[in-house]
């Protein structure tokens, strides 16, 4: 699995990179059925939502990748006040999804 990471708004240090990089990898588990012909490619954007405010939910991560067998587009997103937080976040939320999504291919396999 490649994750590719963007930064919007934000000078990452390398441990802020290998966080989500960690983070987002521990996901490759979950996707080993996908990765049957091809490498999957997961993009991730890391950024700080605004310049100006220095409280609240300031940092917004997203992660999003193409599944193989329908084509569909699985994505989440996370706004909060710390970054870490937010990639943790997101990772759960895309986890439910890629669980979601399998679930429903299974079903759809027994049905035939």
């Amino acid at each position: 699995m490649k994750v590719e990471l963007k930064y919007t708004r934000f000078q990452p240090t390398e441990d802020i990179e290998e966080y989500a990089r960690k983070r987002i990898g521990s996901l490759e588990r979950f996707l080993k059925s996908f990765e049957k012909n091809h490498e999957i490619c997961v993009f991730v954007e890391i950024a700080r939502a605004t310049r100006h405010h220095r409280k609240g939910d300031v940092f917004y991560a997203e992660a999003m990748f193409e599944t193989v067998p329908g084509g569909q587009q699985l994505r989440a997103e996370f706004t909060g006040s710390d970054i870490r937080l937010a990639l943790d976040e997101v990772k759960e939320k895309l986890k439910t999804e890629i669980r979601r999504y399998k679930s429903k291919l299974i079903d759809t396999r027994r049905e035939v």
